[in-house]
């Protein structure tokens, strides 16, 4: 957990120092703090993907096939995704944001951050999340790039005018990580240990 906490300030740091860049705004002592430039900032991002790639992959590889219907129903769990749930709806979610950062339409099948009705197995869900993460990598290589454009995103909170590449791919990591906790509580109440967490 104390690695996704350092991840979360990274991302945000990474996202205001974008902002600022953007804004022309300027670091009044430079001595101390010099501006990130568009490069950096890209392969910081890219570190930050594979880092959270690295955690999400393993531990989707991780759950048994059967498990992937399971949701926990002792406590206040009415109504949660189920651990397939939550993995195609942390892909569809990559992939709308993909989307916005490389200024195209969002994929149709994405649905409403749900994810193509047609993809229900281990297989096919691993599929789907190996390639939204391909997305967010795509997206990445714009950053620095004027053209193509950025799109709002409908599930961003950003608007028009304050979105940014690099934000749209920070909001996905943010969000990766808030249902990568979720899999792993799943993981171990089927008697997983989470890939990270192993010696």
């Amino acid at each position: 957990m104390q690695k996704v906490k350092w991840i979360t300030i990274l991302a945000m740091w990474l996202t205001a120092g974008n902002l600022l860049a953007q804004a022309g705004r300027q670091v009044v002592d430079t001595k101390d703090v010099a501006p990130l430039d568009a490069q950096q900032e890209k392969h910081a991002l890219q570190a930050l993907l594979r880092i959270a790639e690295k955690e999400i992959i393993p531990a989707v590889e991780a759950m048994p096939a059967d498990k992937f219907g399971f949701a926990p129903t002792d406590g206040e769990f009415k109504g949660v995704r189920t651990f397939g749930q939550i993995v195609k709806h942390l892909s569809a979610t990559n992939y709308i944001l993909a989307a916005a950062a490389l200024g195209e339409q969002p994929p149709a099948d994405a649905g409403d951050e749900l994810g193509p009705e047609t993809v229900r197995t281990k297989a096919e869900i691993l599929n789907y999340l190996n390639g939204s993460f391909a997305q967010l990598y795509r997206a990445t290589e714009t950053i620095g790039q004027m053209i193509p454009s950025v799109n709002a995103s409908p599930i961003s909170p950003l608007k028009q005018g304050e979105i940014t590449r690099s934000a749209l791919i920070v909001e996905s990591l943010m969000h990766a990580y808030d249902h990568y906790g979720q899999m792993v509580e799943y993981l171990r109440m089927n008697g997983v240990v989470p890939p990270a967490s192993r010696p």
